[in-house]
């Protein structure tokens, strides 16, 4: 079984319990997920099964939309709702509309982010949570992440109260934290704010739509019925550009075999190379040799159906 299982991950849950129960459910080791959800977060997680599991990084890296609810008036040391208060604000709170327009507008674009003390990264070869959990707090990295959009869900012309909750739509890039974006709204608007509820609503191009839990995923199985749900490995290349290859050049990129740059490559990136429409492999400009390039991914097993298929009567 190889390809990418679109999964809908239920509250309570680690990406990495996912995968243990689908090893188990798919009868493989050979599972992985692609982007860490924390355990109180539900959501599309794509699962990238057998030969696929080379693809994970480019799901990864896709861009991902989130439905979460922001509370303004408390931090917490998670920056979400399952750590403790360490900043309140008890006034009586006015939000007009406009104000968080505003403010959710200046959070579009590539904005600068600080991780979380409770997440994982790394800092010197050990992750955030790690220091956290110890009641230690270290210098943490700025970096960039992109917000494509932020849309305001929530209906009311002003929020008001000690704790005014609305709720808002993300569409972002690699590397964004949500809860994190949810305390500089606060920060935008003048006041101390945690994320209370997140949804993940897409992944690259897997939606909620085309997802499966858990529990249906082992029905289908145990049916015999999950093969149609199993998405090709090419679905997480969509965003690469793609060549297609035959005759000898396509024996060369089944030996792997460093090959003159393609056109496509010019200005760098990657580049998938079909036969029939399954990819064979993706090559990436050579790091030492100009106007070559050379296989960063290699995807066998494809070769064996295209070798099947050229052989049958």
């Amino acid at each position: 079984m190889d390809g990418i299982l679109p999964l809908w991950k239920e509250k309570g849950m680690t990406s990495h319990d996912c995968v243990f129960k689908l090893r188990k459910i798919l009868r493989t080791k050979k599972v992985g997920h692609t982007g860490t959800l924390d355990p109180n977060v539900e959501g599309v997680l794509p699962i990238c099964i057998g030969q696929a599991t080379k693809t994970a990084s480019y799901i990864t890296d896709s861009g991902k939309e989130y439905i979460a609810e922001v509370s303004i008036g408390t931090a917490t040391e998670t920056e979400d709702a399952d750590g403790a208060a360490v900043q309140c604000d008890p006034s009586e709170k006015a939000i007009s509309r406009s104000q968080l327009q505003a403010a959710l507008a200046s959070l579009t674009g590539h904005i600068t982010q600080i991780p979380p003390m409770y997440s994982a990264v790394k800092v010197n070869g050990r992750r955030l949570y790690e220091y956290a959990r110890k009641g230690l707090e270290v210098e943490r990295p700025e970096r960039t992440v992109v917000i494509s959009r932020i849309d305001l869900l929530s209906d009311a012309e002003q929020f008001s109260g000690t704790e005014p909750k609305f709720t808002i739509r993300v569409a972002c890039g690699k590397g964004t934290y949500i809860r994190t974006l949810a305390v500089q709204i606060g920060e935008r608007l003048g006041y101390p704010a945690h994320m209370s509820k997140l949804v993940r609503t897409a992944s690259g191009s897997f939606t909620q739509e085309d997802c499966l839990t858990l529990g249906q995923v082992q029905e289908l199985m145990d049916e015999g019925r999950l093969q149609p749900h199993i998405r090709p490995l090419e679905s997480a290349l969509s965003g690469l550009p793609s060549a297609e290859a035959e005759g000898e050049l396509l024996v060369f990129v089944q030996h792997g075999q460093v090959l003159p740059l393609h056109p496509l490559l010019a200005s760098g990136g990657e580049l998938v190379i079909t036969s029939g429409g399954k990819a064979m492999a993706v090559y990436a400009p050579h790091p030492g040799k100009e106007g070559l390039m050379k296989p960063a991914k290699m995807f066998p097993l494809n070769w064996q159906k295209e070798d099947d298929c050229s052989g049958s009567d």
